[in-house]
């Protein structure tokens, strides 16, 4: 439709209007400047079945409120000290690897963030439980998904295995993220950790206000399949396209070894790491776990020549703006290079953005992308990750932008 239509494009699905908008001074428009006159989609008020009203799903004053009160929960001097535990976690992955053995990637990342969020987000251990949570997680994206579709709201009453499957999903993650909770209102002890921040936040203007169990169970639970699933998925687009770039890894590898030696890398490090930051970067530019927003219009709403009624659904796509030639040369091309600094000053703002924009960005970008850079200089250290020969990689758009067919990779020892 981008390439056909341009700017603005228009199609009929069933009863709702959409209208597909494709340059960043409109998406900064609906996202930013009328932010007031959206709110989210159809296809996110299914998602509350699971997520409640959580920052992702809520809308209004409540959302404004919730977000003031978790925002300190995630400034960059809070999320600075988790640094240590997402080195330590990649550490302890990449001590169980085997020189030759055959990885799901995108299961391992799963894990592996699984255990990042579990421990900044609980201070607690979930490894015992891990596979079981992965899986539960896994599970509920499908039937997210599933309720996005056009007929998701009907399907979602009939009783289908997918719509047991869901309800099962959210017995199993309220049971563990209920219990953390009621654990952590009986303990005496001091924590240090988001789950805590969660408990004691208030409203700054309104000093009495605390969130309910089912307040943080909500936030909570948003924090895990936002953080964790995005979070993984990035990872694994990492390194499918550092092992179709052979030379673009190599010189990777000369950045860890100069800045890092032997050592983990360490909060410090950041800002050393320059050209793997710049890996994570462009590979958020070509598989941006976040592939697709949409807005509902509150009232009619003009874009471009074009009136879009009220109630009319406006989607943007992270996916084809960030492929877009008019913003990024040779936009299919994997060139970590391009993001120099004066390529950055020079990009519009909307060109490329991967965790959203305006007062619905997301709230954990600087947590997400301080986990990312860690755990691949910590991994990279010591291994390379090779596709195996014939398996297929095909991007799946479901919640987040996955590898349909999981990541199967050989890991090399270095």
């Amino acid at each position: 439709m981008a390439h056909e239509f341009g700017n603005v494009s228009y199609l009929r699905l069933g009863r709702e209007n959409i209208f597909f908008v494709n340059h960043p001074d409109f998406i900064r428009d609906v996202l930013v400047t009328n932010d007031h006159n959206f709110t989210k989609s159809r296809a996110f008020a299914h998602t509350r079945k699971l997520l409640g009203e959580g920052l992702l799903t809520s809308e209004g004053d409540f959302h404004r409120r919730q977000r003031r009160m978790i925002q300190p929960a995630f400034h960059s001097r809070r999320i600075a000290g988790f640094a240590e535990a997402m080195t330590k976690n990649a550490e302890r992955m990449r001590s169980r690897w085997h020189d030759g053995a055959t990885l799901d990637v995108l299961h391992q990342m799963m894990q592996l963030t699984l255990a990042v969020v579990a421990e900044t987000l609980f201070g607690a251990d979930l490894e015992s439980e891990a596979s079981e949570v992965g899986a539960v997680l896994s599970a509920t994206m499908e039937s997210l998904s599933t309720r996005m579709l056009p007929l998701g709201a009907m399907l979602a009453k009939l009783p289908l295995p997918g719509t047991r499957r869901m309800e099962a999903c959210r017995a199993k993650l309220d049971e563990i993220v209920y219990r953390l909770i009621n654990e952590r209102r009986r303990s005496a002890r001091e924590h240090d950790d988001l789950l805590q921040m969660l408990l004691i936040a208030q409203d700054e203007e309104d000093s009495t206000a605390r969130m309910t169990d089912e307040q943080v169970r909500d936030e909570v639970m948003t924090i895990i399949l936002a953080g964790q699933l995005t979070t993984a998925n990035a990872l694994s687009w990492t390194w499918y396209l550092l092992s179709k770039h052979p030379e673009v890894e190599t010189r990777v590898h000369e950045e860890l070894d100069r800045v890092l030696g032997s050592r983990p890398p360490l909060l410090a490090d950041l800002k050393t790491l320059s050209y793997t930051e710049k890996v994570i970067t462009e590979s958020l530019r070509l598989y941006p776990p976040a592939w697709m927003t949409a807005r509902r219009a509150v009232n009619d709403y003009k874009v471009a020549a074009y009136i879009a009624p009220a109630r009319s659904i406006v989607m943007m796509s992270q996916y084809v703006m960030h492929r877009d030639a008019r913003y990024f040369r040779d936009p299919l091309r994997f060139d970590p290079e391009r993001w120099t600094p004066e390529f950055n000053v020079a990009l519009p703002k909307y060109a490329y953005f991967p965790f959203g924009g305006g007062p619905r960005g997301c709230i954990g970008e600087g947590f997400a992308r301080m986990e990312m850079i860690l755990i691949v200089a910590t991994l990279a250290q010591q291994w390379k990750l090779r596709l195996v020969p014939g398996h297929r990689v095909v991007p799946q758009p479901l919640i987040a932008l996955r590898p349909k067919h999981g990541l199967s990779m050989t890991a090399l020892r270095r």
